[in-house]
């Protein structure tokens, strides 16, 4: 099999996930504003949240159980400020570790910083300013 970079294809990058909720603009809202990120757009069925890097959260309600999942994002410093400014005026329970050991924290992972949290439908989410494994 020949290499995608090989042949000057691009390689496979992640476009969109779904993401279950019970009220999918109440969960894309909640998100794009506690992320700072623009307000969802609607597509089909699905509200559409759209990350810095191109891939998009696409929100579908649905009444039916579903797995809670762990979404994480890499922010700037300065925007980790910002979105954690926000999670504590909301009083948003967050942790510094995903056991949830840690309440009221944050961690300094690879020098920089992360902190844990759930949103509107149970799901964890999970802001940190440098990839985990970068070295300090």
């Amino acid at each position: 099999m020949i290499a995608a970079r090989e042949t000057g294809a691009v390689p496979a990058q992640l476009n969109q996930t779904i993401v279950h909720c019970r009220d999918n603009l109440a969960a894309a809202t909640w998100v794009s504003e506690l992320l700072g990120l623009d307000a969802p757009s609607s597509f089909g069925h699905f509200q559409v949240v759209q990350t810095g890097n191109g891939v998009s959260l696409d929100y579908s309600s649905t009444e039916e159980e579903f797995d809670r999942q762990h979404y994480a994002f890499l922010v700037t410093e300065d925007d980790f400020d910002e979105i954690f400014g926000r999670i504590t005026s909301r009083e948003l329970e967050h942790w510094a570790d995903p056991a949830r050991s840690q309440p009221g924290r944050i961690n300094h992972h690879d020098g920089g910083r992360g902190v844990y949290f759930e949103d509107l439908d149970g799901h964890f989410l999970e802001i940190i300013t440098r990839p985990y494994g970068s070295g300090a």
